[in-house]
């Protein structure tokens, strides 16, 4: 029953620092620093024309996550050879396994038109 305080602090110290950090970032934020410039989503000194909000189409977001997936297959893949330095046919073959899925992924992406720009 003794290791029930150890939970009991850990669990005040996580609830405590969770309201600390975001009243220490309300805090922060609603203080005026600089001129009005720089509240604008440029400091250029260039106006913008149109919105300055405008809205990406979801072909960017689906380009960006493949691009992060396929980069992290290959530092997995660079680390793995660099670890591996003779391949044993088990380890080879679960290294194919691997590329076999996300190339499988990548086809079903392309047959449902995701790859096309728009």
């Amino acid at each position: 029953m003794e290791g029930i305080w150890y939970v009991v602090g850990f669990g005040f110290a996580g609830v405590s620092f969770v309201f600390l950090t975001i009243g220490l970032s309300w805090l922060i934020s609603h203080r005026t620093r600089g001129s009005r410039g720089k509240g604008l989503p440029y400091e250029s000194g260039i106006d913008t024309y149109g919105d300055t909000h405008g809205r990406f189409g979801v072909s960017y977001y689906l380009y960006a996550l493949l691009f992060v997936a396929f980069d992290i297959e290959v530092i997995f893949i660079f680390l793995w050879a660099l670890v591996i330095r003779d391949p044993i046919p088990g380890l080879l073959s679960s290294m194919f396994l691997f590329v076999g899925i996300l190339l499988l992924g990548l086809a079903y992406a392309w047959r449902k038109g995701v790859l096309t720009w728009r």
